[in-house]
């Protein structure tokens, strides 16, 4: 078989690959086959560029219950015998050429991998990144995502309760869409992905097989170009109608009859390809499959498009042979088609037939290992430059309130109500608190428990400095949750990056995740499922390095949940972690900076990971017992916007009048360090005495009441026009006719 580079360039392998190949067979493949190696040994399966580097992530932990990789999500033990599921998965380059599907669908596989565990989803959280609004081609996927993301979640009937909106120039023409799906079960009700016990029937279930979404893992593995439109047909549909069916099937299936099964795998990246070998691989075991019992709903379907076809809404069920009536029967109650496609073996073998033909064999460690490549990563020269940019040379800024009122306008800043309006959030009676705060809060039915979810990246940071960027995607992650009196006890990850080929972009690569890791340690908090984006390109170069932290929190009594506005006239409010005193260093990165002098982005971003450790722990602590009234973080936008958020969210002013602001005010009110919140007590002794005890930093910034924002001689702004413009900004920027993006409209 003569192979042409195009056809490698389709599914993604070079040439060095293609011969390591054929040397591990001993032969040529033929086109099923190369097919299936180019699905397996593509960055979005096989993780070739990253894999090496993951390791340094911590993944163990005393409510650890599943290993990294082996399974479809990341489970940890809740106590009382429940547990919780979760991943965080990427459909970037899906989305940048068909939105709404795109989004959707990414919704879609995101859920499948939680049921698959046995567990019932219970939220959706989104991490977005765009290009600026100011941009019709942005406009247009910032609708359609949206649209596609709320269109299935809210069909699907699970509440999307939080997440996060960013914008900038390096994400125009190659947004991000990353979804988290969260989910909980009895801990002995878990399914497993493993295609254990030769013999056992393979069954496929759910939707019949087309042809979208061929190539999609390989096309997810290059950077998108002029060309990438041509890729369409690589964008999978979806139907959450049909998800709704068999995701209730699968659960009711774990949930009661999970003697007549031995594993469940959902049907995503490289379709039928990937769901069995990989079943296989963790099991040791083989497969045999006959491609010629899959339903289809096109005509002249080939052997090469049913096993990499990645339509949606489709699940592979091992089965006991035993109990296939059974199966088929529960299946068929719900409207589903279930067929037996193949069996396990016990050859270590992938064999596909069409019918009595064998149209492809291989071993299944040799699909399930790919190269690994490890690489060295160089330091730009450019990026020194940024680094030792002269913050202390620019002037001051003039006009605090000014500068707070633009602040509050910018998209980056503004409120996201506009967009989480058009998702349920309240559906399945969970959630406690919602989006817009710092995380979401569900209750755990049936306990006095609840759980706390974040999402959080910042891709300006990282590209800044990688190390310091990666240590902060996951503090504020981390803080995040402390804020609603949420203990912090595992993450999940999706890494987006450029090309990892490029000395630079593997700098970036490897120092984020480095510096993650390190915060991990630190705050003692593991990583159990995620996620590798890599050539998020286009010929105007690579996205900011952007690792997003989706991470779970533990409030083990629900009375204790901390909100994040101002609650009470008369309560003392606080800055944990920081003073008043402004360096230029903590303008690092700043959307100040960026806003206010002419798009620049310089400094260096810094994070001092001991003091992030007791400034999380003083808060938990006293949110625990009971000293807290409210707490937020300080983030994007700085301090300034920080207390502006507290009194619209609570609807109450603060009165710090008497406040004195030293050093640079810019950098005291906007600068964006890390390790601060504000809170508000009713005990300000109580918290003065914890926060000696605890050696953190604690500094008054006066009390709630009235309706201005008073701070200082610098700050003083009524709280309504704060909130008019925070809310109005975002709608503005997509226009006063900004249409709700709908599959009708899609």
């Amino acid at each position: 078989m003569t192979v042409d580079q195009r056809t490698l360039d389709q599914i993604a392998l070079s040439q060095e690959e293609y011969r390591l190949a054929c040397e591990r067979l001993d032969r040529e493949p033929n086109e099923v086959e190369l097919g299936m190696i180019g699905a397996l040994w593509s960055e979005h399966c096989g993780y070739k560029n990253s894999r090496p580097l993951l390791g340094l992530f911590p993944s163990t932990g005393p409510r650890v219950l599943t290993k990294v990789g082996e399974e479809n999500a990341g489970v940890v033990d809740i106590g009382d015998g429940w547990c919780v599921a979760f991943k965080i998965e990427s459909h970037n380059h899906p989305s940048a050429i068909e939105p709404y599907q795109g989004a959707a669908t990414g919704v879609g596989g995101i859920v499948r991998d939680i049921f698959a565990m046995g567990a019932r989803p219970i939220a959706i959280l989104d991490s977005l990144r765009f290009g600026p609004l100011s941009e019709p081609r942005n406009r247009y996927l910032f609708n359609g995502i949206v649209g596609g993301i709320g269109g299935y979640g809210n069909c699907l009937g699970i509440p999307t309760v939080g997440g996060e909106i960013a914008f900038d120039e390096s994400y125009s023409g190659n947004p991000l869409v990353n979804a988290m799906c969260v989910g909980v079960a009895r801990i002995d009700r878990l399914a497993r992905a493993r295609a254990d016990g030769p013999g056992n029937l393979l069954m496929l279930v759910g939707a019949d097989t087309g042809r979208d979404g061929i190539h999609g893992a390989t096309f997810a593995s290059v950077e998108l170009d002029e060309r990438s439109e041509e890729r369409r047909p690589a964008v999978q549909v979806g139907n959450p109608f049909l998800e709704k069916l068999l995701m209730e099937a699968c659960l009711e299936l774990t949930e009661r009859h999970m003697d007549w099964i031995v594993g469940l795998q959902d049907l995503g990246a490289a379709g039928l390809t990937s769901a069995a070998v990989e079943c296989a691989a963790k099991a040791g075991t083989g497969i045999e499959i006959d491609v010629a019992q899959a339903p289809r709903r096109e005509e002249g379907m080939s052997a090469y498009e049913l096993m990499l076809s990645e339509s949606q809404e489709r699940m592979l069920v091992i089965v006991k042979p035993e109990h296939e009536d059974d199966v088929r029967r529960l299946f068929q109650r719900w409207e589903l088609h279930c067929v037996v496609i193949g069996v396990v073996t016990d050859d270590g073998m992938a064999t596909v037939r069409d019918g009595e033909q064998q149209v492809a064999r291989l071993p299944v460690g040799l699909l399930t290992d790919p190269p690994q490549y490890v690489r060295e990563g160089i330091k730009p020269r450019w990026l020194e430059d940024l680094q030792s940019y002269d913050l202390a040379g620019l002037p001051d800024v003039a006009d605090a309130g000014d500068a707070l009122l633009r602040l509050l306008s910018s998209p980056e800043v503004a409120s996201k109500r506009w967009v989480w309006r058009q998702y349920d959030h309240q559906v399945l009676t969970n959630t406690i608190t919602g989006p817009g705060s710092d995380a979401a809060v569900l209750r755990i039915k049936g306990t006095n428990r609840a759980i706390a979810l974040a999402t959080d990246g910042d891709g300006r940071l990282c590209y800044l400095d990688p190390y310091a960027g990666g240590s902060i995607a996951v503090a504020e992650a981390a803080r995040n949750l402390v804020c609603s009196g949420a203990e912090p006890i595992a993450l999940t990850n999706c890494l987006n990056f450029g090309n990892p080929e490029k000395p630079d972009v593997y700098y970036q690569l490897e120092q984020c995740i480095r510096g993650m890791a390190a915060a991990c340690e630190a705050l003692h908090v593991p990583v159990v499922s995620g996620n590798v984006s890599l050539y998020n390109e286009t010929p105007s170069g690579p996205i900011y390095p952007t690792p997003v932290v989706g991470m779970l929190g533990l409030i083990e009594d629900i009375e204790r949940v901390v909100p994040m506005g101002f609650q009470s006239e008369g309560d003392a409010v606080f800055l944990l972690g920081g003073d008043l005193r402004g360096e230029a260093d903590g303008l690092a990165g700043s959307e100040y900076l960026k806003l206010l002098h002419d798009g620049l982005v310089a400094g260096r971003p810094r994070i001092d990971l001991d003091l992030e450790v007791r400034v999380q722990g003083l808060c938990l602590e006293a949110g625990r017992r009971g000293l807290l009234r409210s707490a937020h973080d300080c983030s994007r936008g700085g301090l300034a916007v920080a207390l502006a958020e507290c009194c619209i969210e609570g609807g109450h002013g603060l009165d710090g009048s008497d406040v004195a602001i030293g050093g640079r005010l810019d950098a005291a009110l906007f600068g964006e360090a890390p390790s601060r919140i504000v809170v508000s007590t009713a005990d300000g002794d109580g918290l003065a005495a914890l926060a000696r005890e605890r050696e953190v930093p604690l500094t008054a910034l006066g009390r709630v009441g009235g309706q201005r924002l008073l701070l200082g001689t610098a700050l003083d702004a009524a709280v309504d026009d704060l909130r008019r413009l925070y809310e109005e900004a975002l709608p503005r920027a997509l226009g006063e006719d900004a249409p709700s993006f709908t599959a009708e409209n899609a």
